[in-house]
């Protein structure tokens, strides 16, 4: 039996997705019900983009064991793809009772929430989480972006700022960024756009938010150089030709005065 479970893993490790299931389904027919091997079948249909089947599957594998923490994962990949944010919530809440420990499928289940628009309750599981796990910086990124929607600046810019103890990228300080600017903080709004553009020169988004900050600001030389900037990068060519107007503007009132 193990040869051909070896075998099957081999072939979908090949990417021969429905070779695999064969294998599986040939050990299926020799052994008691296992929820692992139903766990792989399923995982060789969602390969194949056959979820109603790999769905099934993943059903009987939890139905077999319902604490194989893998099942869940899985079965919620499905409910995103499907965009089904009720059955995910069932199935991570129902997931979370039989594996009370497991905060991976907690934050599943904060995500689900999320998408859902249940931002209350997708917080208090993330706190739940940030309870066991304190330096978990994937639920402080999830509660800064909750917090922006609900217009929690203060919050959002906080949590940011933790997730940026652990890791740095562009990204992360721009929407930092964003934050500070929708809480009125021009200066720490223009210093993070700064810090994305120093990160990746290229990163086209940054170098607009920060030219209109520069503008707000009245440092219109540093607003014209930096959509100069901007419109020599990869854009469509009607916001090249509104941004050259702009510049055109700003560097006529210069001589003007």
């Amino acid at each position: 039996m193990n040869k051909k479970i070896d075998e099957a893993v081999d072939l979908y490790n090949k990417h021969e997705y429905q070779k695999a299931i064969d294998i599986f389904s040939q050990v299926l027919e020799t052994v008691e019900d296992s929820a692992e091997i139903y766990n792989n079948i399923a995982t060789c249909y969602l390969q194949l983009g056959d979820y109603d089947k790999a769905e099934k599957h993943y059903l009987k594998a939890q139905s077999l064991n319902p604490k194989l923490p893998q099942v869940y994962i899985n079965l919620a990949d499905i409910y995103y793809k499907r965009g089904d944010m009720e059955s995910g919530i069932q199935l991570m809440s129902q997931g979370i009772y039989e594996l009370p420990e497991d905060m991976a499928l907690r934050h599943y289940l904060a995500r689900f929430y999320m998408e859902d628009a249940r931002l209350d309750m997708a917080i208090d599981e993330l706190y739940k989480i940030l309870d066991e796990q304190p330096d978990n910086y994937d639920a402080y990124y999830d509660l800064a972006r909750v917090n922006f929607e609900l217009g929690n600046y203060d919050v959002a810019i906080e949590n940011y700022e933790n997730v940026l103890r652990y890791k740095e990228n562009e990204w992360l300080h721009y929407y930092l960024a964003e934050a500070y600017e929708a809480n009125n903080e021009v200066d720490k709004a223009i210093s993070n756009y700064l810090k994305a553009i120093a990160i990746k020169s290229d990163f086209i988004p940054a170098y607009k938010k920060v030219a209109i900050l520069f503008l707000a600001r009245g440092d219109k030389d540093d607003a014209v150089e930096y959509f100069e900037d901007y419109i020599s990068m990869d854009i469509p060519q009607d916001e090249k030709d509104q941004i050259s107007l702009l510049i055109e503007r700003i560097k006529g009132a210069n001589v003007q005065k």
